[in-house]
């Protein structure tokens, strides 16, 4: 079964929806699981910096409001940025993220 973003907005924060692609959606029993990816573009804020991905920051699970008496289960993994001047990994919060978190509570 494959959501539109159109849904998925009325149900999900709208930064999560358009700055995130949808790897994986799937029900079993009473819980419904949405599993995002951060895509691959580099945060607006680092224009200054050349920064490369560098895999992934660990999943997070965030157990969201139920839909039909399901649970609802949102795992997002963030991608991690190395500056290749200085060959850092850089673990600064971009507006975006906060943003994202302030919507979904965390």
């Amino acid at each position: 079964m494959e959501l539109s973003k159109d849904l998925l907005s009325l149900l999900l924060p709208e930064l999560l929806v358009n700055h995130f692609e949808i790897t994986a959606f799937k029900t079993e029993n009473k819980d419904i699981h949405i599993s995002f990816i951060e895509n691959k573009t580099t945060p607006k804020e680092e224009t200054n910096r050349i920064l490369v991905g560098n895999g992934f920051h660990d999943e997070l699970t965030i157990q969201d409001f139920p839909l039909r008496g399901k649970t609802v289960f949102v795992h997002i993994k963030r991608r991690s940025w190395r500056d290749k001047q200085t060959n850092k990994q850089t673990n600064k919060q971009t507006n975006k993220q906060v943003n994202l978190y302030i919507e979904i509570g965390i």
